[in-house]
């Protein structure tokens, strides 16, 4: 079981609360044990929207596996820094320091500022508070325009809608792109904006196109990505032609299938060595026959990037199409 923790302040914002919980909701609809909370000081707190919300005053007992995550609130209600107590921001860095995952919608991330996890890491907040949170925490490095930020176990997202771009993210290194995949699709956000930033997921990132049969192919890749995939194989699962798929592959998502499959087995691979599994397991895990293809792809990944991320995922590299996707 994993518990995801959401801290309520007054006059925070309904959709920074209510589209993270709406994923882990469906998730858990899928047969994955989540069971969420609700806490805050008080039991009512009320949104900035207005509608009233009901809490716990009481913290569950919480494992490493579990997530906290702090919505915003409205700037001007409280102050950037918000209401959040001192034994709340105690809880969070306990937390995050017993081995567990902590995140921030829009202006939460002054809760986690407040609460040491953000210096010497990478981060963001909503883009009206930038420059402010940069100013409050001069250790941090605010990463500006980009949806979300992961840094250690540490998670920060721009905010409002892209809350959902941020859970749908830590499902998928949970659980794997399928299931942030089928999750998207419930709720109803099947093509997703990217950060047009290596803080995209790699199921973010290259699903925001209209094309249904390449869509279908992914949804197969997704879901067998540390398998060998022959390309008629994934031909047939979008009911195309193999030079007619890698045509429309690469038209939608700027890879091959190839490309695409290696790109889920490295994002996947580095969320195992950030949790300590070494190079070598991490390759096997994710489907290469050994550590030197990884090791070639995470050099070719930081050589491209243009700019310091807020993720370890990996670039989009491509290889030539080939007669198989691996």
């Amino acid at each position: 079981m994993t518990r995801v923790v959401f801290l309520l302040v007054p006059q925070l914002h309904l959709l920074d609360l209510a589209g993270p919980a709406q994923v882990f909701s469906s998730a858990a609809d899928l047969g994955l044990d989540y069971r969420l909370h609700y806490v805050a000081e008080r039991e009512q707190v009320t949104t900035v929207q207005g509608v009233p919300l009901v809490a716990d005053t009481r913290w569950p007992e919480l494992a490493p596996d579990d997530l906290v995550i702090v919505p915003g609130w409205r700037p001007a209600a409280h102050g950037p820094q918000g209401p959040v107590s001192p034994d709340d921001l105690r809880r969070l860095a306990g937390h995050h320091r017993a081995g567990g995952t902590v995140a921030s919608i829009c202006a939460g991330a002054y809760a986690l500022g407040r609460a040491g996890l953000l210096d010497g890491r990478r981060c963001t907040t909503h883009h009206e508070v930038q420059d402010d949170l940069a100013r409050r925490h001069p250790a941090a490095q605010v990463i500006r325009d980009v949806l979300y930020v992961v840094d250690d176990r540490v998670v920060t997202s721009a905010g409002i809608a892209s809350g959902i771009d941020v859970a749908l993210h830590l499902v998928a290194t949970r659980h794997g792109p399928s299931t942030a995949a089928k999750i998207a699709r419930t709720l109803v956000v099947y093509a997703r904006r990217n950060g047009h930033e290596q803080q995209a997921s790699a199921m973010m990132r290259h699903r925001s196109h209209l094309s249904d049969s390449v869509h279908r192919v992914q949804d197969l890749i997704d879901s067998r990505y540390a398998e060998t995939l022959p390309l008629a194989e994934l031909a047939a699962a979008g009911g195309l032609a193999e030079r007619t798929l890698t045509r429309l592959f690469r038209a939608a998502t700027g890879l091959t299938p190839l490309g695409y499959q290696q790109v889920l087995r490295v994002e996947r691979a580095e969320h195992l060595i950030g949790h300590g599994t070494t190079v070598e397991a991490a390759a096997r895990t994710v489907g290469f026959s050994d550590a030197r293809m990884l090791r070639r792809l995470r050099a070719r990944a930081t050589n491209s990037a243009p700019a310091p991320s807020g993720s370890s995922r990996p670039g989009s590299g491509t290889r030539p199409a080939t007669s198989r996707a691996a």
